[in-house]
């Protein structure tokens, strides 16, 4: 079922309808959650892996609940019934007993993850012990099995409420809870990450929303349908035309440089619109969910990036795998092997490919930089002061811009042969006269140059939107967007392409 779409309009309709005319408990609220997040999911062609799913939430609850009995008795039963001494000796059998706990439910979601997705991946790796034999398993493998839908989120978020239960976070026994908190069908695919003591105390207090919250649901997912539909994938018609694998050759380096170019703003709205669709639709449900991006295309700094780019995974980095690690309080080289190892499992996050791990290897080496320059200019006024000057801003930004951009290549080449064949090209290599008939005329009916001109346009936009929320401080107030709302959505439906596509987070 498509986000946007009559479909999946209805869907959301008669489960709001459902969740808040004819469920009149907590749990009856609960279970519309649950039996409409299991709907939503089984209509992504998902049957044959809900069980997977099920089996997964279940482990976790169960986990989890054991941490938390664990935790009463450590500090209420015993300290009550046996007295401080027996207390102090018995703790720490009793903490050793809860990190084993603690280890095998991260150990399960690990293995989890790693036999849904990366099995083929692994294989090739093996491949040179048994060329034929186990290159033929992982083609085998990679075409029949696809991962299951949102596994990659589901994971994280399990780790992430297993070690919050452990530190003494608030946790469940109500496997009811725990469904409506795991199945959550905006969240299900493509997250924001969210916590469990984030999500589960608004279950405790659910009430419809004010008209003012009603009108900013409807301001969020209409602008998110524009991010996708209008901007986003008529962007994918060019980028795909000019990566297509078996023309990539052909393409100049103009052509490449747009594309490029083309891809970052495609990738960015295309997740973000998605993200404000599924704030909107938390809203009607009385729920908020954390924000996943804060302009990060405005970002100085390769860190300052990584604070507005899908800010729950980098939270879920910073607090489950940097901090972990010794974060920044070891020393310069220690923070720099801890951002490096950072990013490298960022990479392999998104995907069962060398080309992720690339991406993921250069933006540690930048945030190895970043943090190298950070340090001297901490020793060095002259250099601190041209960082904090307008030259150096500018500087800063235009850096880290063209660093994300073209690192992107990766991203949507992971394949190194496709990916290296482009960077070679990128200086000086003449495109093949038919290729540009094909993409600019006969395809897009557009020269290479208004596309440039386009892809600036919109950038300027999102300078002004970020002028407008940061500099100005100025919001449009509930009539304005309550006014607009329909306009937006008539927009979409009148202009959006024949065919919408899907969303590019849901392969992650």
């Amino acid at each position: 079922m498509k986000f946007i779409s009559s479909n999946y309009a209805l869907f959301l309709g008669i489960t709001l309808i459902c969740y808040w005319g004819l469920a009149r408990t907590q749990n009856q609220k609960l279970w519309a959650i649950v039996i409409s997040s299991v709907l939503f999911y089984i209509s992504f062609n998902q049957l044959q892996y809900f069980p997977v799913i099920l089996m997964m939430a279940l482990v976790n609850y169960w986990i989890g609940k054991l941490l938390l009995e664990s935790q009463i008795i450590e500090y209420k039963e015993v300290r009550d019934r046996l007295g401080d001494d027996y207390f102090r000796r018995w703790l720490p059998r009793g903490k050793q007993q809860r990190q084993r706990v603690l280890i095998a439910g991260i150990v399960f979601n690990i293995l989890l993850l790693i036999a849904a997705k990366y099995i083929p991946f692994l294989l090739g790796i093996l491949s040179p012990v048994n060329p034929v034999g186990i290159q033929s398993w992982a083609v085998w493998i990679k075409a029949n099995f696809l991962p299951p839908l949102g596994i990659s989120f589901l994971s994280f978020e399990s780790i992430a409420y297993l070690v919050d239960v452990y530190k003494g976070s608030p946790a469940t026994g109500n496997l009811l809870k725990y469904a409506a908190y795991k199945s959550f069908f905006p969240k299900l695919v493509s997250g924001p990450i969210t916590h469990y003591h984030q999500f589960a105390p608004q279950l405790n207090n659910l009430q419809f929303p004010s008209i003012e919250r009603l009108t900013e649901a409807g301001w969020l997912i209409a602008s998110g349908a524009i991010k996708k539909t209008l901007i986003a994938d008529n962007l994918a018609t060019f980028v795909k035309l000019v990566f297509d694998p078996t023309t990539l050759d052909r393409a100049g380096s103009i052509d490449l440089w747009l594309a490029i170019f083309a891809y970052g703003l495609q990738l960015y709205l295309d997740f973000s619109g998605y993200v404000d669709i599924v704030l909107g639709t938390s809203i009607l449900f009385g729920i908020n969910l954390p924000k996943n991006f804060d302009f990060p295309y405005m970002s100085t700094s390769i860190a300052d990036f990584w604070r507005r780019w899908h800010i729950s995974l980098g939270n879920w980095l910073r607090d489950y795998i940097y901090i972990p690690l010794g974060g920044s309080r070891l020393g310069l080289v220690r923070t720099c092997l801890n951002l490096f190892a950072l990013m490298l499992i960022s990479g392999i996050w998104h995907g069962a490919d060398w080309g992720y791990l690339v991406w993921g290897g250069v933006h540690g080496i930048a945030l190895i930089v970043h943090r190298s320059i950070h340090y001297l200019s901490e020793k060095t006024t002259a250099l601190a002061n041209f960082w904090k000057s307008p030259w150096g801003q500018l500087c800063g930004w235009f850096s880290t811009q063209l660093l994300v951009f073209v690192t992107w290549i990766w991203f949507r080449l992971p394949n190194l042969a496709q990916s290296n064949l482009v960077l070679s090209h990128l200086w000086g290599y003449p495109r093949d006269a038919q290729f540009a008939t094909k993409v600019y005329i006969e395809n897009l009916n557009l020269t290479d140059g208004q596309i440039f001109l386009i892809l600036i346009g919109l950038t300027i936009a999102m300078a002004i939107a970020y002028s407008i929320d940061r500099v100005l401080k100025l919001n449009l107030n509930w009539h304005l967007k309550l006014t607009l709302i329909p306009i937006c959505l008539y927009i979409v439906w009148l202009l959006s392409p024949a065919e919408s596509l899907a969303f590019i987070y849901f392969d992650f």
